[in-house]
């Protein structure tokens, strides 16, 4: 990045300072034996998010079968699928009288269908408890399964998001375990398979990633036939993750959002503290209505 876009990382600046608000209390109750990404993955939003009675879904478990470097979830042999999760979240999602809902999982390469079955059987028990509502899904990449993808959208989600999280020169020690290649690829049979499906896609900043670099995956997710775009400030979430090499002024975030819609996203947020399901209700009505 250039110097008049950035900070260096041993000074953390004033615009990631978050405030800590009081949970609702109908969510305590509601996500009790759940697992919640904002939690698990150490969301900065996370008390904002709660304050206001919504919550991200972590399904499948809390434990990956990949190690990326900048994600606080962590990486063992997970346990078998929980059959009674589905009913759970539905009921959970109904508890909270939730008209959006974002689900996501940890990556579980250990299964055959890499656990498309199990999201399906989730939002069609939430549209059996919730009939009303809307879904998001973010997904792991099913190592690029078509037809796990296929049984994904046979279940008609509203939202498929799938991150490529960083530029592929810092896969490798970003990514370890993912390909940015079959990221894209997972992007592009999304529309393939489905046209009307709108797709979404998430960008970390600050990780030693160049503009232009920034710019060409901005391009290549269009080219993947891309709909929404998130790009935010990564934070490291334990010592033993990687550093943060420098912190993007809040003015390069609002140039990366204009060349974004230049480029033809209909839906973009980018700020320092954005993240793949922050706002993720209020960017699908901008889709929308696009």
């Amino acid at each position: 990045m250039n110097p008049d876009y950035a900070l260096r990382s041993d000074r953390k600046p004033p615009w990631l300072r978050v405030s800590v608000r009081a949970p609702d209390d109908r969510l305590r109750k509601a996500l009790d034996g759940l697992h919640t990404v904002c939690q698990e993955a150490r969301c900065p939003n996370l008390w904002e998010c709660f304050s206001r009675g919504t919550a991200t879904f972590l399904l499948m478990g809390d434990v990956c079968t990949r190690n990326c470097r900048f994600c606080a979830v962590r990486s063992e042999v997970p346990a078998p699928l929980d059959r009674s999760e589905p009913e759970r979240v539905a009921e959970a999602v109904a508890r909270m009288e939730l008209e959006y809902v974002v689900l996501t999982s940890v990556t579980r390469d250990d299964l055959e269908d890499g656990g498309a079955g199990h999201f399906v059987q989730t939002v069609q028990t939430i549209r059996e408890y919730r009939p009303t509502a809307r879904i998001e899904v973010l997904i792991p990449d099913f190592e690029g399964d078509e037809n796990a993808l296929a049984t994904l959208l046979e279940c008609a989600p509203e939202v498929v998001g799938h991150n490529v999280e960083t530029v592929p020169r810092l896969y490798r020690s970003v990514r370890p375990g993912a390909d940015y290649g079959r990221s894209l690829k997972v992007l592009r049979i999304v529309k393939r398979l489905d046209g009307n499906t709108i797709s979404k896609s998430g960008l970390m900043v600050g990780l030693g990633e160049r503009d232009e670099e920034v710019r060409s995956a901005m391009r290549d997710l269009r080219a993947a036939g891309c709909d929404l775009l998130v790009i935010g400030q990564y934070l490291q979430p334990t010592p033993e993750h990687l550093s943060v090499v420098e912190y993007i002024f809040p003015e390069q975030f609002q140039r990366f959002g204009e060349v974004a819609l230049e480029m033809g996203f209909k839906g973009v947020l980018c700020r320092p503290l954005a993240r793949s399901s922050y706002q993720a209700e209020e960017m699908y009505e901008a889709c929308v209505k696009a």
